[in-house]
């Protein structure tokens, strides 16, 4: 190996323009890590805030942004069992997943899924960690509840979608165009609301209400999405989109039994990342061997274009995942 390494690096808070190449040390494995020759790079939306100077990395963590990656593992650290050098796999990373290498938990990685090739496979870690863990972990939904994804056109959303159907919900979605709306319908929602001409809450209302709701929006959606639960229904809140502060009437939660909670991943300990892992792998990783469900793609860029993946992005026009091609070979 080399010591050194091509990645992109934020040269200073801005727009996408501030991604620039570099060159790194290469990562060595500490205890209870691997080094993953990366092949590609999931682009998201908090790597786009990490760049705007919104979302600082853990203070351990690689400040290079990129939190999912798929290739092959390069190099084994002390207290690793299970994982080999040449063994294929798509990681959860706490940062520098735009780079050839990365080093992270050999518990955050999971087998690529069989039939699934690399640039699939690095779609799959946080939009399949962030889902589980907040939809069926801390949501605790189950089959047969009305289920409500806000922003179902996204990495999240699709993966929400699929996951709640597959599982016996019923999937209700919103999105901002009729495209999108097509997109969410076809992966399994019931219902797909165009936010822009419907109001989601007299849908969900109509229904009965949404048992359990993800958001991503925020603002000014939150106090709507109390009003479209039904009673004892539970909201989980994940990203601010639209701002982090807005005014709740705490009756309308007392009257009607709602529970509010609410995670961010990154910041979670590595054995709370670990105990995803394995649900996943238990409960989940059968469906995609099986191609019950699949990561929905958007667009594939390359590695040194990362600032146009970051521009496509904020155009909020994408259906699906972002991923960065890392190895030109992949």
């Amino acid at each position: 190996m080399t010591e050194t390494m091509r990645a992109i690096e934020i040269t200073k808070a801005g727009g996408p323009e501030v991604l620039q190449p570099t060159d790194r040390p290469m990562p060595q494995p500490a205890h209870g890590q691997v080094v993953i020759k990366v092949a590609y790079a999931g682009v998201n939306r908090p790597d786009a805030l990490q760049r705007a100077g919104m979302y600082a990395p853990p203070p351990t963590a690689s400040d290079l942004p990129g939190l999912e990656a798929s290739g092959v593992v390069s190099a084994v650290g002390e207290g690793v069992s299970g994982l080999a050098v040449g063994d294929k796999v798509c990681a959860l990373l706490p940062g520098g997943g735009y780079a050839e290498y990365v080093a992270t938990p050999a518990a955050h990685c999971l087998p690529v899924p069989k039939g699934m090739d690399m640039k699939q496979a690095a779609c799959l870690p946080e939009t399949f960690f962030t889902v589980w863990s907040n939809v069926f972990m801390r949501g605790g939904l189950k089959a047969g509840e009305r289920f409500l994804v806000h922003g179902g056109s996204s990495g999240i959303g699709t993966t929400a979608i699929q996951l709640a159907r597959e599982f016996g919900a019923r999937v209700f979605a919103t999105a901002g165009t009729d495209s999108k709306c097509d997109a969410c319908a076809k992966l399994g929602a019931e219902a797909a609301i165009n936010y822009r001409d419907s109001d989601f809450v007299d849908v969900l209302k109509a229904e009965g209400g949404a048992d359990l709701i993800l958001d991503m929006v925020g603002g000014d959606y939150i106090p709507r999405n109390l009003l479209a639960l039904a009673e004892d229904g539970r909201l989980v809140q994940i990203a601010f989109l639209s701002g982090p502060k807005v005014e709740v009437n705490f009756a309308t939660l007392m009257t009607r039994r709602l529970t509010m909670t609410g995670s961010t991943l990154r910041p979670q300990s590595d054995l709370a990342k670990a105990k995803i892992a394995e649900e996943l792998r238990e409960k989940v990783w059968p469906l995609l061997d099986a191609g019950k469900i699949a990561p929905v793609m958007d667009s594939e860029y390359a590695f040194e274009d990362a600032s146009e993946a970051h521009a496509r992005m904020e155009t909020s026009g994408h259906i699906g995942k972002i991923v960065l091609k890392v190895d030109a070979n992949a």
